[in-house]
């Protein structure tokens, strides 16, 4: 079917199928090059932005030292910087994570896309008026008076993930865009020039928007039982779901009904470690600190690694590691020595955890094998090495000796009480399968070659995290390929409007 042939119910340049980080970075670049944009997002207004709006708003860029990170964050005043070690993070740095938390098989062009714009990027997003401040909470500790960074990540936004996606639907509609909400995108319009426009369902009517370019930045399938069912397994059907109850695979199912190339990592996803109990959808499940403690099963047995490096780059793939457990689920436990390292979602309300004055009456309170779980933490107290000083700011050295299972970094004793154990499962933030894309964000088909006018950015774009992924860099990644993406559909647009003048 022909476009001329339809009869449109809206009319716009670029419409963008999602409103979350990657979304509205989209957005705001296409209007920024002069397009008339329309956004499509399928939540009402009130639960807007996607898994954005489930993060901390935490970001991973590469900058060469304090001045760059005081060229985003220009209200810190100078006795702020000088109790604050930045550090650095070069793009050489942020690459290499990519390769190494991938196995190295990241897509090696939109991974140095990725590492090389992403200090641009944030240098754009300041301008469009999204506010930043260090992540003193989460990401340093006050050392000898001073607060040393680690881990490759040091900002986040103003807010968190509800304060970025309030800063980019502000700058959105400053900017003239325009959004739609309870707006589901059915499917793709296509003729042989391209994507020309995409049927929606609005307030349950069938409608049609003609557009000369449509970006998806809708996210992946982490809120689809059956996708999840098909693709990670069926033991993923029950899984504790985090994010947006919206994140159904609808963009990505869309453009393969067109003839795009999946692309990526199918078969696993970002799942991390939570609280047990905690209704699906809801913020605060996440339970991160588990390197300054001990992880033991449902036997009472430790299974993984907690200290084989900084969270950041452990906490994505954890998840899965206890979904394989008996029952799918442990605790994490802590004693008195490092209850000051655990993170703020370890407090509240809504918080499954035992708490004793010995490990005896600890193990009573837990849904675990008693006697295993004591013998467990003392072998483990016995092995480790006294000898190395515990030092959060670093991967220290203090490790466990004679173990099955080491504990490579931040190896303390569990054996001051009062001691505390938090219920654990495993929770999936996003899939990593998604559309492939060029280093221009132009969704290929099956014959590697570019769709005209499909663009993609964000979760609904695979190639760049496979099995693990540095923290951070999703809402990085989304940020940089939805510029790219907005800007290139943009151009799309007037370079198709000018063919029509000619034509006409």
């Amino acid at each position: 079917m022909q476009e001329q042939e339809l009869n449109f119910d809206y009319e716009t340049d670029v419409v963008v199928i999602g409103a979350g980080n990657a979304a509205m970075c989209a957005a705001i670049s296409a209007r920024e090059q002069g397009a008339r944009v329309m956004v499509l997002e399928k939540s009402p207004e009130a639960e807007k932005g996607g898994n954005t709006t489930y993060t901390h708003g935490s970001i991973r860029f590469a900058y060469s030292g304090s001045e760059e990170i005081r060229e985003l964050v220009p209200d810190l005043d100078d006795a702020e910087m000088a109790m604050t070690d930045f550090g650095t993070y070069t793009e050489e740095q942020f690459y290499d994570d990519m390769c190494r938390m991938t196995d190295y098989k990241t897509d090696p062009v939109l991974a140095s896309i990725l590492t090389d714009e992403s200090y641009e990027t944030m240098k754009w997003m300041t301008r469009h008026n999204v506010k930043w401040i260090p992540i003193y909470g989460r990401q340093a500790f006050k050392v000898d008076g001073v607060f040393k960074f680690w881990g490759g990540m040091v900002l986040e936004s103003v807010g968190g993930g509800h304060g970025l996606v309030e800063a980019l639907h502000d700058e959105a509609a400053s900017q003239g865009v325009r959004i739609l909400y309870k707006t589901m995108a059915v499917s793709l319009l296509r003729n042989d020039d391209g994507v020309y426009g995409v049927v929606i369902r609005e307030n349950g009517k069938t409608k049609r928007i003609s557009a000369a370019a449509v970006i998806i930045a809708s996210g992946g399938f982490h809120a689809n039982t059956e996708m999840r069912s098909k693709y990670l397994g069926t033991q993923w059907d029950a899984v504790h779901v985090r994010g947006s109850r919206y994140n159904t695979g609808d963009g990505i199912r869309m453009a393969l009904d067109i003839g795009a190339l999946p692309e990526g990592n199918w078969t696993l996803s970002h799942a991390v470690m939570g609280d047990r109990y905690l209704p699906d959808f809801e913020e605060g499940f996440q339970r991160l600190s588990y390197p300054f403690g001990i992880l033991v099963n449902a036997n009472g047995e430790r299974f993984l690694d907690e200290g084989a490096d900084f969270r950041n780059y452990t906490y994505a793939k954890y998840g899965r590691e206890l979904l394989k457990q008996p029952g799918g689920y442990g605790y994490q436990v802590f004693d008195a020595q490092t209850a000051a390292q655990l993170r703020e979602e370890y407090k509240g309300r809504k918080v499954t955890k035992v708490r004793a004055n010995t490990l005896e009456e600890l193990a009573d309170k837990m849904d675990v094998d008693k006697e295993r779980f004591l013998a467990e933490v003392k072998r483990f107290n016995k092995s480790v090495d006294r000898s190395v000083p515990f030092n959060p700011n670093v991967k220290d050295g203090r490790s466990t000796i004679g173990l099955d299972v080491p504990k490579t970094n931040w190896a303390t004793p569990i054996e001051e009480g009062p001691f505390e154990a938090y219920a654990v499962t495993c929770g999936i933030t996003f899939t990593f399968g998604g559309l492939k894309i060029n280093e221009e964000s132009e969704v290929q088909d099956t014959m590697y070659e570019s769709i005209p006018g499909l663009y993609a950015a964000g979760e609904a774009a695979g190639g760049l995290f496979y099995s693990n992924y540095p923290g951070g860099a999703g809402l990085m990644a989304g940020s940089v390929f939805g510029k790219i993406a907005g800007a290139n559909a943009a151009e799309h647009a007037n370079e198709r409007a000018g063919a029509k003048a000619v034509i006409t």
